[in-house]
């Protein structure tokens, strides 16, 4: 036998709503307002250096009163993991999006361009205060923070080992894969410092190059017998 359950709630009371609740305008401006942040923080931080940057700076530079960085940090070195956090996340985003593109079929050649060129794009293209901030902010944050930026870093290098280690097997890659893989990012990295997009050049700056030309020029170095 079974019994019916009776619903006792009044006709006139409103009913919940099933599910996760929905987030309040507030909430959703104070999450708009938190990477606002972030960003202004990673812009003036490579432009200026973590230590001559002010939170009081970085408030101006997104249109908030200068104590409003603390509603959402508790200090400027809590802001400057969150930027590199966020830029290494973003950075394994858009890997695993650019491998994910590729053919199954893809060749280790044509997957390290594309790690290749992926990398300058995270370094060099729109959005890209975040990587060079870890970079040269990296001894500024705990060694807690340090833990764990480097779990998404070494998430991010994981892709490029079989890469490397095929090319190395195919004889393409001449030195030891792990010291490469070392060489190639100490490389890769560094252009962070000297490279200008082609617009922006004087006549006697470094030579003219696209991110395209620059992927290509450093797999010509990194490879033998690379193709067109």
């Amino acid at each position: 036998m079974s019994v019916q359950a009776v619903d006792s709630t009044p006709a006139n009371t409103p009913r919940r709503a099933r599910g996760r609740p929905r987030k309040t305008l507030d909430e959703r401006d104070d999450g708009n307002r938190r990477r606002a942040l972030i960003a202004g923080a990673a812009r003036l931080f490579r432009q200026q250096g973590f230590a001559a940057t002010t939170t009081r700076g970085i408030a101006a530079a997104v249109g908030m009163h200068s104590g409003s960085p603390f509603y959402h940090f508790e200090s400027k070195e809590a802001l400057l993991a969150a930027v590199m956090l966020e830029g290494m996340q973003g950075a394994l985003q858009r890997q695993n999006r650019a491998l994910g593109a590729l053919p199954a079929d893809a060749s280790a050649r044509e997957r390290l361009q594309v790690l290749v060129r992926n990398h300058f794009d995270v370094l060099l293209g729109p959005d890209s205060d975040f990587i060079p901030v870890m970079l040269y902010e990296w001894r500024a944050i705990s060694a807690l923070q340090r833990g764990e930026v480097n779990r998404l870093k070494d998430e991010y290098e994981a892709a490029w080992v079989p890469v490397l280690e095929a090319l190395h097997a195919q004889g393409s890659l001449a030195a030891d894969p792990v010291l490469a893989r070392l060489m190639i990012f100490g490389a890769l990295n560094w252009s962070a410092q000297w490279y200008m997009p082609p617009s922006g050049r004087s006549a006697k700056a470094r030579a003219r190059a696209s991110l395209d030309e620059l992927a290509g020029a450093a797999l010509k170095l990194f490879l033998k017998d690379i193709g067109p």
